[in-house]
């Protein structure tokens, strides 16, 4: 919580000031767990079974009925989750995979972990998806996938990269940490690209504390990523110990990493993915009310593109109209924060980083795009904790800050 000297430190803050005073601090994301998760951690801990079990198996049977995908496999993070798609599709050094600039590192971080280069493609600007005019002038005769990344829980334009990919020969491994439970022409993210990355880190719409899920429809795909997530090894630990093969005995096919997910994480998630409807109705009751109130301010408010689409609302981005306010973005969250809300933005594009900079010879100037709705963007909480009373506090903080600071 800011102290008193960062709040007077705009003049425009003393107004609000107290509308900090009569709320507690609203941060900008919080799991909601309850006694189901709880119970079942203990009754994990109690089993005395606490790595890959029969959780995880459980875990992802219902992960994989929910998205109605054919594999469900758990990991410990959607990167590992990307790490072992990519593997899974081929990709080694030399290989060139696209990748949208305005995603964390992690989308682009695994391609370089296989030895490959990410090649990065600006966005277009009301979503932060992947730009698919842009993305068609990307592949080259080294390009051997295409991540989309589902930027907030909007579904990218999947039919014509699906189209892409396979005049090209590509793989298309979906960056979903934002996606659940999201759509695109009436069917779930995780069902249509060959390999599907889903996160559960204490931010997502579905929580583990870490964790994330990989879904495919591949057989050959699931085979590979099995092995692969535990060492190389052709058993997991489960399997071993409830089999009739003696439990000692495995065999190293391939060296492979250690990305599974334990059961204590699964139990956890069993009981988060039954409520997962029920939170998206409540992030989509929070979205709808922000968009209605933050009407006429010198802002943009994210929409759901295609009516028909489920927006799982991960993210509430909106984009401050910085010309017609006498602020910037950095200022104005700083205001946000004086005001008891906490706020935070998705994401530094990935060509202002040091390493992807450097390594690439990358201007600021090479994205347009993402550099300006970088300079704009400010997410805003959205979580299903949040009270009609913490909504009301944030909306209430954003009009005030503006008011003050529209020049005359």
């Amino acid at each position: 919580m800011a102290n008193h000297k960062s709040v007077v430190q705009f003049p425009f803050l003393n107004p609000v000031a107290s509308i900090r005073k009569q709320h507690a601090f609203i941060p900008f994301a919080l799991p909601d767990f309850g006694p189901e998760e709880a119970n079942e951690v203990i009754a994990c801990l109690k089993s005395g079974w606490l790595t890959t079990g029969k959780r995880v198996a459980q875990f992802e049977s219902d992960f994989a009925e929910y998205i109605g995908a054919k594999y469900a496999l758990a990991v410990n993070s959607a990167t590992a989750g990307l790490h072992l798609g990519l593997e899974a599709a081929g990709v080694k050094e030399g290989d060139e995979v696209i990748v949208p600039v305005c995603t964390f590192t992690a989308t682009a971080e695994v391609v370089r972990y296989l030895g490959a280069d990410p090649v990065f493609v600006d966005i277009e600007p009301q979503a932060f998806n992947l730009d698919v005019d842009r993305l068609k002038a990307a592949i080259t005769s080294k390009t051997k996938a295409i991540m989309p990344v589902h930027f907030g829980g909007q579904s990218c334009d999947m039919h014509p990269i699906m189209e892409l990919a396979h005049a090209h020969g590509l793989k298309v491994i979906e960056d979903a940490a934002h996606s659940l439970p999201c759509t695109y022409d009436g069917r779930r993210i995780g069902t249509i690209g060959h390999a599907t990355a889903f996160s559960f880190y204490a931010t997502k719409t579905l929580s583990t504390g870490e964790g994330g899920m990989v879904t495919t429809d591949s057989d050959e795909i699931a085979k590979r990523i099995r092995i692969m997530r535990l060492h190389g090894i052709d058993r997991d630990v489960w399997d071993r110990y409830n089999s009739k093969k003696p439990s000692y005995y495995y065999e190293v096919v391939a060296p492979g990493f250690k990305y599974n997910m334990p059961d204590l994480m699964a139990a956890i998630g069993i009981h988060q993915l039954k409520k997962a409807d029920r939170f998206y109705q409540r992030r989509r009751t929070i979205a709808g009310r922000y968009t209605e109130a933050l009407k006429g301010l010198p802002l943009r408010t994210p929409e759901a593109l295609n009516p028909g689409d489920q927006h799982s609302w991960h993210l509430y981005v909106i984009q401050l109209e910085l010309e017609s306010i006498g602020m910037s973005r950095d200022e104005f969250i700083e205001a946000m924060t004086g005001c008891g809300v906490g706020t935070s933005v998705h994401f530094i594009p990935l060509h202002l980083h040091p390493y992807w900079r450097d390594r690439y010879g990358l201007q600021p100037e090479d994205f347009p795009n993402a550099l300006d709705c970088f300079q704009r963007a400010v997410s805003l909480p959205i979580y299903p904790r949040m009270t009609d009373e913490d909504v009301e506090h944030v909306i209430d903080a954003v009009k005030e800050i503006l008011s003050r600071n529209i020049p005359a």
